[in-house]
């Protein structure tokens, strides 16, 4: 099977961490940031054509008890705008992930903003979902 692109989101309210990741390789790694303007949906699409993207991974919050939040109708009602993409939308549980970035963020003992934070903790769905389902 030839290898595939995969494009994962961290969607958040005011920013979009967006992370890549090839099936041969396995290995997700952080794209870029985009922000809630009205315009994202448009941006998402274009990320997915630039990179022929075969999947569009969304991060699926939950809470601690494993229950639905508000931010689960929030990521739930954005995705809905994605349908009109051409590639199927998955959803992989982003428990803590966005915690797990800024420690690894803090560790690197570099500056960082909160978009990094997203956009890593968008690859760390990505990681995830490679592990079950390409591992």
């Amino acid at each position: 099977m030839s290898s595939q692109t995969l494009i994962s989101l961290d969607v958040g309210e005011k920013r979009i961490g967006v992370a890549k990741a090839d099936t041969g390789v396995r290995i997700a790694f952080p794209l870029t940031t985009l922000e809630v303007d009205g315009n994202e949906v448009d941006g998402i699409a274009r990320l997915v054509r630039d990179e022929n993207a075969t999947t569009l991974v969304v991060g699926y919050p939950r809470n601690q008890q494993g229950e639905a939040t508000a931010q689960t109708a929030f990521v739930e009602a954005f995705t809905q705008k994605l349908s009109r993409l051409t590639v199927p939308i998955v959803f992989q549980d982003e428990s803590l992930t966005s915690v797990i970035a800024e420690q690894r963020l803090v560790a690197q003992k570099k500056p960082y903003t909160k978009g990094d934070i997203d956009a890593y903790a968008a690859t760390l769905i990505l990681q995830d979902y490679l592990e079950q389902h390409h591992g």
